[in-house]
């Protein structure tokens, strides 16, 4: 078990940072780098353990793939749209929620046999809103009786049918897996989302040369296509990069640069909901890579104000809100939290764990079924258990900027499932904090 432990830390006051690559773009340009015709080379690839996953998943089908190397770059040699081979095992794919629900989609229609399955956290996760479409579609595939893993994926009986589906609950992997499943299926194939989710797969379908056809929140495609290898660069993470927003953003006096971050507009609620409670956050140096929109993030910190979040935002920065009640322990005023019921089927229980330690760390929360109340305050010291999620520990660690004394962090082991590095870029920027392995 790894531990984090943060004394009262003083940021420093002008910094400039780089977080690693954005993990849900890398995830994707390696599964549509392996069934694309020829050569697809990944730069700033992130190297964290859900990723490595996907790569050895591909390799266990016979995708041949290089790296990553010491500078991030990975080199996936295409085998076609159909050149996968069945696994010799069972795939075996940890922490990676992204993994499990896409490869679903993309082996739905492929003709492989496959069982996947993970660790524990992530055979406890939902995964019958992935299959339940894929089965309409005519895939043979099925879960456990609980809805969770381990997945069967075996050969159809006949090529899939083309969906027109109506997603009842804003989900990029629901929508990813069944256009991953609609490239192998007869006929067209649409997802229609409530709310406008991240549009990874669409943006990086196109720089593969596959057409899609966008209709404000609905995604369509025709079955039957083919991928050309490309060259992808990952942008850094705004998930990452959340952690040390918020940092900067509470923290008066502070001037922080994060260079080349991801700014998808479906993944811009981290900035709207920090913009809404105060914060000094202006983007820079906007231009694009691979569709992707890419710019330079400067942070001047301020007192931040206690809001009532948008239900809107909510799908926008469904990955950050570890981080953002963070923001709202140090604002002044009552933050609340709901219709994010969502995120209690994370990777933990994320209301549980983040009401659970705010209250340790002498913070008013209060976790209701689908959100969350926090009483901005002064926060103390003590010891919170991130119960093994990456992004729990993570918004515990940057705390330290705020806290009067240590703050012990437990189970901390699964930062490096998606952020490799996590501590050095923390001490760059005044974090005072070191690991301990028990």
């Amino acid at each position: 078990m790894q531990n984090f432990l943060v004394e009262p830390s003083r940021p420093a006051l002008k910094t400039e940072i780089s977080v690693p690559g954005d993990k849900s773009i890398s995830h994707r340009a390696v599964m549509l780098g392996s069934i694309a015709d020829g050569l697809s080379v990944i730069h700033h690839f992130l190297p964290g353990e859900d990723c490595l996953a996907t790569i050895n998943a591909m390799r266990d089908m016979g995708v041949s793939i290089e790296g990553p190397f010491d500078n991030n770059e990975v080199r996936v040699h295409g085998v076609g749209k159909y050149g996968l081979k069945n696994p010799q095992s069972i795939l075996q794919l940890g922490n990676s929620g992204t993994s499990m629900r896409l490869l679903a989609g993309l082996l739905a229609g492929h003709g492989v046999t496959a069982i996947l399955e993970g660790d524990e956290s992530l055979m406890s996760r939902p995964m019958k809103r992935v299959i339940d479409p894929l089965i309409y579609m005519g895939a043979q595939i099925s879960c456990h009786e609980d809805g969770c893993a381990p997945i069967l994926i075996q050969r159809p009986k006949q090529r899939l049918s083309g969906l027109q589906f109506q997603s009842e609950v804003p989900s990029a992997q629901v929508k990813s897996a069944i256009l991953l499943a609609g490239l192998y299926a007869d006929g067209e194939t649409s997802v229609t989302e409530p709310i406008l989710t991240r549009d990874h797969t669409e943006r990086m379908l196109t720089s593969f040369g596959y057409p899609i056809i966008r209709e404000e929140n609905t995604t369509r495609l025709m079955g039957g296509g083919r991928l050309t290898g490309t060259e992808i660069y990952v942008p850094g993470d705004i998930s990452s990069a959340a952690f040390f927003l918020v940092g900067a953003a509470m923290t008066p006096g502070v001037e922080l640069l994060i260079k080349e971050v991801g700014v998808n507009p479906a993944r811009m609620g981290i900035l709207s909901i920090l913009w809404e409670m105060g914060a000094h956050i202006t983007v820079e140096n906007m231009r694009m890579f691979n569709n992707e929109p890419i710019a330079d993030l400067r942070v001047q910190g301020a007192q931040l104000k206690g809001i009532t979040i948008p239900t809107a935002q909510i799908p926008l920065a469904i990955d950050e809100f570890p981080a953002i009640f963070i923001a709202a322990a140090s604002a002044s005023g009552v933050t609340t939290l709901r219709g994010a019921k969502e995120l209690r089927l994370k990777e933990s229980d994320r209301i549980m764990a983040m009401a659970t330690g705010l209250t340790t760390l002498g913070i008013a929360a209060e976790p209701l079924d689908d959100g969350i109340v926090i009483h901005g305050g002064n926060v103390k010291g003590g010891k919170v258990d991130s119960f093994g999620d990456h992004r729990i520990a993570m918004a515990f660690a940057i705390a330290g900027f705020i806290s009067s004394e240590p703050i012990l962090i437990e189970n901390c082991q699964a930062v490096a499932t998606s952020f490799p590095g996590f501590v050095e870029i923390a001490k760059q920027t005044g974090l005072d904090m070191s690991i301990e392995d028990k």
